[in-house]
């Protein structure tokens, strides 16, 4: 990895903003990955860096960027708890529906891990219920599933009546 990505993946990740700016200034790429296949904006919103990611964002950072595992920031940070970065990513016109590779989504993530403050936020702005990934679940299958009973009342509040 060149002394660039380095620089930048670094800034992301403790929130360097000044050498951050730094490497925006540059024109740097911002889509670049480290050898783990981590942009900086997942890497900002993965270590809980808010004005890290605020200003990759702003600089033009691909918000729905995906790592090698087709995993975006959003989804990190509904594994990892952080609704103030949910909020700035899909206030940036993060796809809350988006499929990693194993056809996961973040309210999957969210519902995974018990974050119920983000399976709130990601069903105010139209996560899909009905998203089954590779194994053939639901969210509702996987609260269930990881005795998320909390998280599972707030999806059938949210379910489709049809169903």
């Amino acid at each position: 990895m060149d002394h660039i990505i380095s620089a930048l993946i670094h800034a992301s990740r403790t929130g360097d903003l000044l050498l951050l700016q730094e490497i925006i200034d540059l024109n740097t790429n911002l889509e670049l990955r480290d050898d783990k296949g981590y942009t900086p904006l997942i890497i900002a919103c993965y270590n809980h860096q808010t004005e890290a990611a605020r200003l990759l964002l702003r600089s033009g950072a691909d918000v729905n960027g995906i790592d090698t595992g087709g995993n975006t920031a959003l989804m990190g940070v509904c594994f990892k708890g952080y609704a103030d970065i949910a909020e700035l990513l899909i206030a940036h016109q993060a796809n809350v529906n988006l499929l990693n590779g194993n056809g996961g989504t973040a309210l999957m993530f969210a519902v995974m891990f018990g974050r119920n403050e983000l399976i709130a936020l990601l069903l105010q702005h139209g996560a899909d219920l009905t998203i089954k990934d590779n194994r053939g679940m639901d969210v509702l299958d996987i609260a269930v599933q990881q005795g998320n009973e909390q998280g599972l009342q707030l999806l059938k509040q949210h379910q489709p009546i049809n169903q």
